[in-house]
């Protein structure tokens, strides 16, 4: 078995592991590149292997870092089967469509505005190229041993990160690979915890948090709570960017638990995304892969998806119709970074104004918008125009999705006797974190995995 790294390998975007095994070839999630204009371009350059010579790919869930050049790999000529979680499966064609209307949307902006001498932008794929996609995807539920190809088996398990996310056991050649995706916190709101893995011969395990420890959720919530009601007080909106799957959920969760003593009844929340409602009904239709507290708070009065003063916009008109409002509004809008989407009309909006909060509740990628703002920018540029920061800017950072680093070392504890180790998705700093707690640990020799890095087991 030989693993080739291609993305997301000192990083944590454009997740990509191309694995041989059994004479086939398995790609392992095909992600976009997200952050700097250097890297979003980079996601068109052409693939690091034969495309015609993948034999089955594997996706670990529906974040576009994970997904989004799918689509691009179809379009290059690969036919052969997509595997997926149920839940992913029901995603992707919500996510990959989105991510196209926004490609062909910037495009058609960039060709109406370009300069003279400037070349025409293409989008990397487009609506027609997703429905091609959708086509080979092949849906598995969890816990089951699948044949995938010939001589190569897969097992999926619950990652706790989002609906639908996945850690991929692989079998092949007698020796066994342990994928975790993105692995999610012990007791995240809404889903079960990581599936416990103990036999591997080669883990790959993703690092976005090996450097550090998140703040307690209980002193989050009420962080939270009481960054609301400063807002309130400063008499202008609230502005999260939250990725469509994963946050978006949380986040409502909270405001039905604290519906109350958050006085969220004065407020105007609007969740503006043309996909949301289509993610709240793959929600509905998979609560059983909730965990116990969110099937009851589903249940419940008021139900997340549905608070008495929560509008859900989808056309164009409606996102510009909630810039008019000047106070009184949380908007939660993607993308979560900050890179893209209908979020960056509303920062140009009210980054400019002193009563304006900006709450950003997961990480922010090197490059983008939004770490430049949580880094303290006073200036910053959209759509290629200068916004002077006035807005008062919050990392909520207990929130995140992701597993920290007593987390990551707790979930690769379970593994005797102890694999071979690669950390994926993490920037060094994270992953250097990481490598050294668990080599002291464990005494295991840790591989920071780079692009065009291959390890065989």
């Amino acid at each position: 078995m030989r693993v080739h790294f291609h993305g997301a390998a000192g990083e944590v975007t454009g997740s990509m592991h191309l694995v041989e095994v059994a004479g086939k070839r398995v790609l392992l999630d095909c992600g976009m590149c997200q952050g700097s204009a250097e890297m979003e371009a980079s996601n068109a350059d052409p693939f690091p292997f034969e495309v015609a010579s993948i034999d089955a790919v594997v996706l670990s869930h529906a974040h576009i870092d994970h997904i989004g050049r799918v689509p691009l790999l179809v379009k290059r000529g690969y036919r052969g089967p997509i595997f997926t979680q149920q839940a992913t499966a029901d995603l992707l064609p919500i996510m990959l469509l989105d991510s196209a209307s926004i490609a062909e949307g910037d495009a058609e902006r960039f060709n109406r505005r370009r300069r003279a001498g400037e070349p025409e932008q293409v989008p990397l794929y487009t609506r027609e190229d997703v429905k091609l996609v959708l086509e080979q995807v092949q849906p598995l539920a969890y816990d089951t041993q699948t044949k995938i190809v010939e001589g190569v088996e897969v097992c999926l398990r619950d990652a706790g990160h989002i609906l639908g996310s996945a850690i991929v056991e692989l079998w092949g050649d007698g020796r066994k690979l342990v994928f975790s995706g993105d692995l999610g916190l012990h007791g995240t709101p809404i889903l079960r915890d990581p599936t416990a893995v103990q036999e591997a011969d080669l883990v790959l395990m993703e690092s976005t948090y090996g450097d550090r420890n998140h703040r307690d959720r209980a002193e989050t919530i009420v962080e939270l709570g009481d960054i609301l009601e400063s807002a309130w007080r400063d008499g202008g909106n609230v502005l999260i960017p939250a990725f469509a799957v994963g946050r978006t959920q949380e986040l409502l969760y909270w405001f039905a638990r604290h519906w109350e003593d958050w006085q969220l009844s004065r407020w105007r929340i609007f969740l503006d995304s043309p996909m949301a409602g289509k993610v709240v009904e793959v929600y509905d239709h998979h609560h059983a892969l909730f965990d116990a507290d969110a099937q009851a708070v589903w249940r419940g009065t008021p139900n997340p998806f549905r608070l008495p003063n929560l509008r859900t916009t989808s056309t164009t008109e409606e996102s510009m119709a909630i810039n008019r409002i000047e106070g009184g509004a949380i908007i939660i809008a993607g993308s979560g970074m900050a890179s893209g989407g209908r979020i960056l009309h509303h920062l140009m909006q009210n980054l400019g104004r002193r009563g304006a909060h900006v709450v950003f509740v997961g990480y922010q990628g090197n490059g983008t918008l939004g770490r430049r703002l949580v880094d303290g920018a006073r200036w910053v540029r959209i759509h290629r125009k200068d916004f002077r920061v006035n807005a008062k800017i919050h990392t909520v950072g207990g929130l995140s999705a992701h597993a920290d680093q007593q987390g990551l070392m707790a979930w690769f504890g379970h593994f005797e006797p102890k694999p071979a180790l690669a950390l994926v998705h993490g920037e060094d700093k994270a992953r250097e974190a990481l490598a050294g707690e668990i080599g002291e640990r464990d005494g295991v020799e840790v591989t920071l995995a780079r692009p065009g890095t291959t390890l065989d087991v």
